[in-house]
Parts: structure tokens; C-alpha cells; sequence
């Protein structure tokens, strides 16, 4: 039987693939350049770029800030500062053994925003970032303009069968040590309406992260402390403008919990995008684009210039 499981894993990791080398990863080519700053003793990798009121874009689990890669040229364009970074755990930022819980990430956020001198800023994230998002509302409220929750978990996910795996004793710790390059492709293309849609430079950027040696273990940590359930019962405490956008196909977060965590928010719009799964920023960028950008400039009201360029 542990055989055949073994024979299992191996054939939903594939072969272990060479990974891209930090030099072309993203932003390489692009017009942004990737920092690196000590944040409660975790090196954080991060982009700040642009001028205007800023903006904070906080990616979902197993992601990085590649998952921005089409959203935040233009967000910046229409005349904002974007802050986007890889949280710890993932991406090339740290990964040490702790702590993953949903509390520490939020004072990671505000670490960050504090260390940017950002005196508060509109937030973008992405399921595990559209929870921590919410908490860094409900916890530091002066801290939030406006809310973006984007396929965000909060209320609840359907997770893959080996994240369920990786809670169990033993098992968990074998299942992710034969991660590879096939098992990230099956995974990212789930998040897609239309897997068609990832490239193979697309796997490529989310493979890097995961074939590093810590990320095993950092991914076990997010497992087994955050809750993707925490906002339940606390919804009432977001008190910032608050738009819910979701891909109507989304198998990761189902439609329905996008619905009931607009529901739950006082001041909040729902909007949805056909024709995209869970990462609808990834795969319908100008409709996501375009919502995002309407909600900076009118759904919001209207926040203070940029202060950190007299600073």
C-alpha cells in the first residue's frame, strides 16, 4: 500500500525540473525592479513602484507577487504607487519555521506598510491574501482606505486532496517532498477556467519557489496554522469600502462564498467575472484591470497624496 502511494505522488509530482534562477525571475524584463527589506527578522521581497495614493496587492497560497504580473503596470500607469511582495513562505522571500497563522501575516502587512512609511493604503488580495487583507481591516482599521478581495478565502476553500494530505502526520511531510514541476502545473492550470491559458513561462515562475529545499516545510506551516475560515462571524467588523470580485468558475473558492462574504461586509460591492476561475486576475486581467482601477478613482473616497516622496 505505501508503495503504491509513493507511486502515486511521483506521478502527480512529475520529474524534478531545474529551476529559473533569481535573475529571471519576475520583475526581470519588466519596468520594475525587486527590493528586499528585514521585516520581524524575515527578508521580504518586494516591488514599489509608481506615484499617487498607494495600493498593496497581497497574493493567495503557494503564489508570489508573479501572480500580479499583468495587474500592476497598469495600476501604476493610471496613477497610483503599487506595493506588491512575496509574503513570507513563499516566493523568494524567507521561510523559516514560523509564524504562518493569520495574525502574523496581518502584522507582517502593517511591518511593511510601516517600513514604506505608508500611513494607510487601499489593499488587493488574492485568496490566502484576500483573508489576510481582511484581517489587517478588522485588526488596523486606520490603516485601510479600501478593500479588494479578490477569489479571497475567508469564509472557506476547497482545498486539492494533497493539502488535505499534508495535515496528516508523517504522510503530509512525504506527500510535499516529492513536489515537482508536473504536481505545480496541475495545480496552477486548476486555478485557470480555461488551463489552456498557462504558459509554459507561466509554470516556470510559480515551479522556482517551490523547488527551493524550505519550501516544503513553510508550506506545511501555512497548512497546519492558517485558518482560511477566520472571517466567519467577523465579516461586520470591515468598515472600509470593500469591493468582492470573483471568477464565476472558480473551483478553489465556489461563487457562493464570494456572495455571502459581500453579504457579510456593511459597505461592499459584488462583482463577478465569467468566463475565469480562481486566479481571475491571472486569467481575465483587463476585466479585472479595469474594476480595480474604477474602484481606486470613484468607489473610494478620496485619500490623501502620496506623502513618502517628501519623506
Amino acid at each position: 500500500m505505501t508503495r503504491r502511494l509513493l507511486l502515486v505522488l511521483c506521478a502527480l509530482a512529475g520529474c524534478r525540473a531545474p529551476a529559473l534562477p533569481e535573475a529571471q525571475l519576475f520583475p526581470a524584463g519588466t519596468e520594475f525592479t525587486a527590493r528586499y527589506v528585514l521585516i520581524d527578522a524575515t527578508r521580504i521581497r518586494y516591488i514599489d513602484a509608481g506615484h499617487g495614493a498607494p495600493v498593496v496587492f497581497l497574493h493567495g497560497l503557494g503564489a508570489s507577487m508573479y501572480a500580479w504580473r499583468k495587474n500592476l503596470a497598469v495600476v501604476a500607469a493610471a496613477g497610483f504607487r503599487v506595493i506588491a511582495f512575496d509574503n513570507r513562505g513563499f516566493g523568494l522571500s524567507d521561510k523559516p519555521p514560523a509564524p504562518y497563522d493569520n495574525a502574523a501575516y496581518a502584522r507582517l502587512a502593517i511591518a511593511l506598510m510601516d517600513s514604506l512609511r505608508l500611513t494607510d493604503a487601499v489593499l488587493v488580495g488574492h485568496s490566502m491574501g484576500g483573508a489576510i487583507a481582511a484581517e489587517v481591516a478588522i485588526e488596523y482599521p486606520q490603516r485601510v482606505r479600501g478593500l479588494v478581495l479578490v477569489g479571497s478565502a475567508g469564509l472557506g476553500a476547497r482545498e486539492p486532496l494533497l493539502f488535505r494530505m499534508a495535515r496528516w502526520p508523517v504522510l503530509g511531510r512525504v506527500a510535499f517532498a516529492f513536489r515537482g514541476r508536473g504536481f505545480t502545473a496541475r495545480l496552477l492550470k486548476s486555478t485557470y477556467f480555461d488551463p489552456r491559458k498557462v504558459t509554459e513561462a507561466d509554470v516556470d515562475q510559480y515551479y522556482a519557489p517551490v523547488a527551493q529545499p524550505a519550501y516544503g516545510r513553510a508550506l506545511l506551516g501555512v497548512l497546519g496554522q492558517f485558518r482560511f475560515d477566520a472571517l466567519e462571524a467577523r465579516l461586520d467588523r470591515i468598515a472600509t469600502p470593500t469591493v468582492v470580485l470573483w471568477g464565476e468558475e472558480d473551483r478553489w473558492v465556489p461563487l457562493g462564498l464570494g456572495r455571502a462574504l459581500a453579504a457579510g461586509i456593511t459597505r461592499s460591492a459584488f462583482v463577478s467575472v465569467p468566463r475565469a476561475g480562481h486566479s481571475v486576475q491571472e486569467e481575465a486581467p483587463d476585466e479585472v484591470n479595469h474594476l480595480v482601477i474604477r474602484f481606486l478613482k470613484d468607489g473610494v473616497p478620496r485619500i490623501p497624496a502620496d506623502l513618502a516622496s517628501a519623506w
